[in-house]
C-alpha cells in the first residue's frame, strides 16, 4: 500500500513543478523542520519533543514564504491534512494552506476565508496577486519587499525572525511611519533590525 512518501514523490512534487514552483526565483522546501520541539520536564531531566515539520513550504522568493502544503497517503482523503496545514500556516504567518492526497487538493485562503477543493496548485504569480490584493499591497511594494536578506554570516533567519522582518518591511512599504517590534532577549533583534535596515 502506498505511503505518504510515495504520494509526495509520484503526485505532489510533479503537480507543484507543473504549477511553476521550481522555476527561479520560486522554491519548494521539502520536509522542513521549522521548530525545535518543546522541552518537556520529566523528573530531573528534560527531553525535547519532535519539532514541527511541514511537508512543503512554497516560497515566492528565497526570503518570502507564501504557502504550506501537507501531504497524506493516496488512500486517505485530501482534507485529512487540512488541520495540520492550517496550524502550520498560522504559526508561519502564511495566507495559504493546502492539504492533498496526490489526487485531490483542498485549499484554505486566509485572505478571503474560503476553503475549497481545487484541481491543481495555483502558480506563484497567482498566489502573489491574491496575497497583494488581500493585503492591499501595490505593485511598487513587491520590488522592495523582495529585496534579498543579507546573509554574509551564513545564518538564515529563523521562522519567527523571517516573519518579523517581512511584517515590518510590509508595514513600512504600506506607508506606516511607525513600526514597533517586541522581541524577547536572545531572539535575534539585531539580525532582524539589520535586515529591515
Amino acid at each position: 500500500m502506498p505511503n505518504e512518501a510515495d504520494t509526495c514523490r509520484r503526485y505532489v512534487v510533479p503537480k507543484l513543478q507543473a504549477a511553476g514552483w521550481e522555476d527561479e526565483p520560486h522554491r519548494i522546501n521539502e520536509q522542513v523542520y521549522f521548530t525545535d520541539g518543546r522541552i518537556v520536564a520529566a523528573g530531573r531531566r528534560g527531553r525535547r519533543r519532535p519539532g514541527k515539520r511541514a511537508d512543503y513550504i512554497l516560497r515566492y522568493r528565497l526570503d518570502f514564504a507564501i504557502a504550506v502544503v501537507e501531504a497524506k497517503a493516496s488512500y486517505e482523503t485530501p482534507g485529512q491534512g487540512m488541520q495540520q496545514a492550517k496550524e502550520y500556516a498560522e504559526i508561519l504567518d502564511l495566507k495559504f494552506a493546502y492539504a492533498t492526497n496526490g489526487h485531490g487538493i483542498v485549499e484554505i485562503d486566509y485572505t478571503t476565508g474560503l476553503e475549497r477543493e481545487i484541481d491543481q496548485f495555483p502558480t506563484p504569480d497567482e498566489l502573489w496577486r491574491r496575497l497583494a490584493s488581500g493585503d492591499g499591497l501595490g505593485q511598487d511594494v513587491a520590488g522592495r519587499l523582495f529585496t534579498p536578506t543579507y546573509d554574509l554570516s551564513g545564518k538564515r533567519p529563523r521562522y519567527y525572525q523571517e516573519i518579523a522582518i517581512n511584517r515590518a518591511v510590509r508595514a513600512i512599504l504600506s506607508g506606516n511611519r511607525r513600526v514597533l517590534l517586541t522581541m524577547a532577549t536572545g531572539t535575534g533583534k539585531t539580525l532582524v533590525s539589520f535586515q529591515i535596515s
